[in-house]
């Protein structure tokens, strides 16, 4: 965690936040350094005590998932990884493999490279295929519904789910990468059920996922200039009390939840759409 102003609401009044753009990459980035050092300090000193000497690296998780304010940045991030397992890596073959041609960097501090071009580059090539393996198919839903925000980081995990069969899922590791303004942020894995079987809780997920395309497709299409007058709307209303919202509940999909009203005294009531 820290103390920064990044991103954030000043005016409570208002509906839009101030942006400080380059330095919320930045605190994007080195959160990220410091929270994989952390995961990999621990899980590492988990594997000792169990007799296990290796270091932890990307190769150890199946997938990877980051919050996603933009789908770049996550590419960005899996060879920000990459990265990191390369300068922590006390012999790297630099003639071939993965960190081949990357001798150069080798002495590279990370906080000297936030904003450098030419490491973004080379590890971004570097990871290629490990982006396409591990992180891509986790973009489905930022790829389609830009930033969500709160929930972003779980809108990745759902996307990857519906990717995938739970056969192909079952027993793999997910790195999780999880992050706000401000800042707070946190990794973790989770790890899969071995059990795939029909009707195991790992089925019973990611079938309930598998028409996650379909209700994408099913969306209402409108003009930008419509889109503009409801975003006008939302700007002139969300603040007010003893209000009804405008718009219609048919156009939410089923089982929605919606505000209903704001009374006098600004209390707050919630309907849900007929399943």
């Amino acid at each position: 965690m820290e103390h920064v102003y990044d991103f954030y609401k000043p005016d409570l009044a208002s509906e839009y936040p101030m942006v400080d753009g380059q330095l919320s990459i930045q605190c994007y980035f080195r959160a990220l350094d410091r929270c994989y050092a952390t995961y990999r300090k621990k899980i590492e000193s988990q594997w000792q005590k169990a007799g296990i000497n290796k270091r932890c690296t990307l190769e150890d998780f199946q997938f990877m998932i980051f919050h996603t304010p933009f789908c770049k940045l996550v590419q960005k991030s899996l060879a920000r990884v990459l990265l990191n397992d390369f300068l922590a890596s006390p012999s790297p073959d630099v003639e071939s493999g993965i960190y081949k041609g990357l001798q150069d960097f080798r002495n590279v501090k990370l906080e000297d490279t936030y904003s450098s071009k030419e490491v973004d580059k080379a590890f971004q090539k570097a990871s290629q295929e490990l982006f396409k393996q591990k992180t891509q198919p986790s973009l489905f839903l930022s790829a389609c519904n830009g930033n969500m925000y709160t929930p972003s980081v779980y809108g990745c995990l759902a996307s990857l789910l519906a990717q995938y069969s739970a056969e192909q899922l079952a027993g793999s590791r997910i790195g999780v990468f999880s992050y706000g303004s401000g800042l707070a942020a946190s990794m973790f894995s989770l790890k899969a059920s071995e059990n795939s079987a029909p009707g195991s809780p790992l089925e019973k997920l990611v079938s309930s996922l598998s028409d996650l395309g379909a209700r994408l497709e099913s969306r209402k299409c409108v003009p930008p200039e419509k889109f503009a007058e409801m975003m006008k709307i939302r700007e002139e209303t969300h603040h007010l009390v003893d209000h009804t919202p405008h718009g219609s509940s048919s156009d939410l999909f089923p089982g929605t939840w919606y505000l209903e009203r704001v009374d006098e005294k600004n209390r707050r009531k919630y309907a849900r759409r007929t399943l």
